[in-house]
């Protein structure tokens, strides 16, 4: 039996840690999806389409993951593409209370998918999107978090 899976988020922009998780989870599922938010409450640096060809250029050594978006429910597009597992990734303790109750929902949403939460490695627990943007909006060095393709990006977004 083929299991899809699909790891949904904004990706504003794609970091080490979300690399790892997605990398992480190729390893374990015969296809996985990428899945970037097209319409979020979150004030992104990066459109829709910008954050995609970040991803498809950072992810693209990677055979069996795809990068795609959406803009309804993360049920509605799991189910769209099949995808029996929903991946999350959480970093601490705060995240897990969020991603807790999204599982519980989502789960009530679409019971055919399940709901598996992922750590990335230690090194990258601490890294997060937001944060990434806000050194590199204050001209600070974020080289260590994200692919070079991304930071060139980031540079030319602050210029």
């Amino acid at each position: 039996m083929k299991i899809t899976a699909i790891y949904p988020g904004t990706f504003d922009p794609i970091t080490h840690g979300h690399v790892d998780i997605i990398s992480r989870a190729a390893r374990l599922f015969d296809k996985v999806f990428l899945a970037v938010a097209d319409s979020t409450s979150k004030q992104t640096l990066f459109s829709t389409d910008e954050r995609m060809e970040l991803a498809k250029t950072v992810l693209s050594s990677l055979e069996n993951v795809e990068v795609c978006h959406f803009d309804k429910l993360v049920t509605d597009i799991a189910r769209d593409l099949d995808a029996k597992v929903i991946v999350r990734g959480i970093r601490a303790a705060a995240d897990f209370d969020y991603e807790f109750q999204m599982a519980g929902m989502n789960r009530s949403l679409y019971k055919d998918a399940e709901s598996i939460f992922l750590r990335p490695a230690e090194h990258l627990s601490f890294i997060s999107s937001s944060l990434v943007r806000e050194i590199s909006s204050l001209g600070g060095d974020v080289s260590e978090f994200v692919h070079e393709d991304v930071l060139t990006a980031l540079k030319q977004k602050h210029k």
